[in-house]
């Protein structure tokens, strides 16, 4: 049967809006008069089976953030739920998180729990609101998890937005170094030196290397680009599967220079997860098993799974870490005296607060390093073209005077 989302006055004159069941929306209408309701508005929802089929709207982490900010204000200003929902939805200029408030607030309207709602729409909510809210709903302080939940998920974003904008400018000289060498050893170098074409022994050796290479790139750029196609859809596949993903992630950690950068930002992450998680409420092994996945490794997502495993039957969390080897000794050394002191929410947000900072200092080091790298590197490319196609002509001109 179709659903209607209706908003209309009851007999005292006050708002009211929900969602009901009817064969049509004339029938909605005459439904809600009989409930002593006169409708203002009706209109056909879809389904929980229909959106499940269409999809979710997606939202941003920026959006999700800016959400449990406000619904967190609203809640501890004693709004109800349903209100607070619909008041987030209305107030938005994202039609995404417009249409996601609407059908949690339908849910929730029709015996639903906040957390059940938002368990419907997994592309939207990660296992780690679901998990905090639900214990903020059985506490009564879903308020106080909203703002935590807001505050992890800024400090996600700012992390994320400083990686992003510190790898951005390399990546983009490097692609554009890469563009501007192939085009000239594939255009411009074969019609400068087409002239040296029957004179191959006689060339100095960076300019038949020069040849050598323009020669491929302008008969083969074909092949090559099918080959470097294959090799990145294979790469891909052999990575979507678990156990490549794994093999990958833990190399990922071991690599020079920039293995210790990512394992700073897995590890601060997982860090903070952890300690947002027990701090709203949700018991260590529950809070495990929802941290494990939020690190961004797979080989570390595995670690912490099996040390969860090793907890339920009573081992230290800090050695079952440190076993694994993947953990570095910062974190090991602040949970074990976390774990015998019985505060591990601080001490694993000083972990945090600490590979976050490590992580913003190596950035910064790193983009100062990579920027003058790459000038230099162009610089040599261009350098080594330029003498490549000079030498012969200067050879030329000493013969002729």
């Amino acid at each position: 049967m179709p659903v209607f989302a209706y908003q209309g006055l009851n007999d005292d004159g006050a708002k009211v809006r929900g969602i009901l069941e009817a064969d049509s929306a004339k029938g909605a209408r005459f439904a809600l008069r009989g409930q002593g309701i006169f409708p203002t508005e009706v209109h056909e929802e879809a389904s929980p089976e229909q959106r499940r089929r269409t999809g979710d709207a997606r939202i941003s982490q920026q959006e999700l953030a800016i959400v449990a900010r406000q619904l967190a204000t609203l809640f501890a200003a004693g709004i109800p739920a349903v209100e607070a929902l619909s008041a987030v939805g209305e107030q938005t200029d994202k039609p995404g998180v417009e249409k996601i408030m609407r059908q949690i607030r339908d849910a929730v309207t029709q015996g639903s729990s906040i957390a059940d709602a938002m368990a419907e729409h997994p592309a939207t909510f990660p296992p780690i609101f679901i998990g905090m809210i639900r214990a903020g709903e059985a506490a009564g302080a879903i308020d106080l998890v909203l703002e935590r939940l807001a505050q992890y998920t800024e400090t996600q974003v700012q992390l994320q937005s400083r990686v992003r904008n510190a790898l951005t400018y390399p990546i983009l000289m490097f692609s554009i170094s890469g563009a501007i060498v192939f085009f000239l050893l594939s255009f411009v170098v074969p019609k400068v030196t087409k002239i040296f074409a029957d004179k191959q022994e006689a060339l100095p050796w960076p300019t038949r290397f020069l040849l050598s290479i323009s020669h491929i790139l302008a008969d083969w750029w074909w092949l090559i680009a099918i080959l470097l196609v294959i090799a990145i859809l294979g790469a891909l596949a052999a990575i979507r599967r678990p156990e490549g993903r794994l093999w990958f992630d833990r190399k990922l950690l071991t690599l020079p220079v920039i293995g210790p950068l990512f394992t700073q930002i897995a590890v601060g992450r997982f860090s903070r997860t952890l300690a947002t998680l027990l701090a709203g409420g949700i018991p260590l092994l529950e809070a495990l098993e929802l941290a494990s996945n939020t690190s961004g490794n797979t080989a570390l997502g595995a670690a912490v799974e099996e040390a969860r495993i090793g907890v339920r039957e009573g081992e230290s969390l800090g050695d079952l870490l440190q076993a694994s080897g993947l953990f570095p000794p910062l974190l090991i050394r602040m949970i074990a005296v976390g774990e015998r002191s019985g505060e591990l929410e601080p001490m694993l947000i000083r972990v945090a607060d600490a590979y976050e900072q490590e992580v913003e200092s190596a950035l910064s080091a790193l983009t100062s390093v990579l920027e003058p790298a790459m000038m230099v590197i162009m610089g040599g490319l261009v350098l080594f073209i330029v003498l490549a196609v000079l030498l012969p002509i200067f050879e030329i001109n000493s013969l002729v005077g």
